[in-house]
């Protein structure tokens, strides 16, 4: 029988950082701590109908959602032909780590945490190749 991952959660800034971690399970109480020591009071946040998000208001933040069991990806609120509410900012995240993930078949999950602090890193340090190299070395330095 096949040992169940554990749940990575995670959260992005539109054009800014993001901040992914490893969870034992991923519940209200589990997430509440990540957002608050991560997201200031007040922020609208953006996320899918999953209802581990209900509390973000009691908690202090504006949320809106997408429905994605109803077909709803996107959605345009005031008509300006700008699709704002969305969470394909994280999405497409995921959709990279996988992709950047998929040729280390057979990661430890016991280096798990490692392999996504790399690449949580080099996102958010946006830079690739050689350009990269001198953000290693100065957060290796410092």
């Amino acid at each position: 029988m096949e040992k169940e991952k554990p749940p990575i959660f995670g959260m992005i800034q539109r054009g800014g950082q993001v901040a992914i971690q490893m969870l034992a399970n991923v519940q209200q109480v589990t997430i509440k701590p990540l957002i608050q020591s991560t997201i200031a009071p007040g922020t609208l946040i953006y996320t899918d109908e999953y209802a581990i998000y209900d509390r973000l208001e009691q908690w202090g933040y504006s949320r809106k959602s997408v429905c994605h069991g109803a077909g709803e990806y996107a959605r345009d609120e005031d008509g300006d032909g700008f699709y704002e509410v969305h969470v394909n900012t994280m999405e497409g995240f995921w959709s990279l780590l996988r992709s950047w993930l998929r040729p280390h078949r057979g990661i430890s999950q016991t280096y798990l945490p490692i392999y996504l602090g790399f690449f949580e890193f080099v996102y958010n340090a946006k830079k690739r190749g050689k350009a990269l190299l001198s953000s290693l070395l100065e957060l290796i330095i410092s």
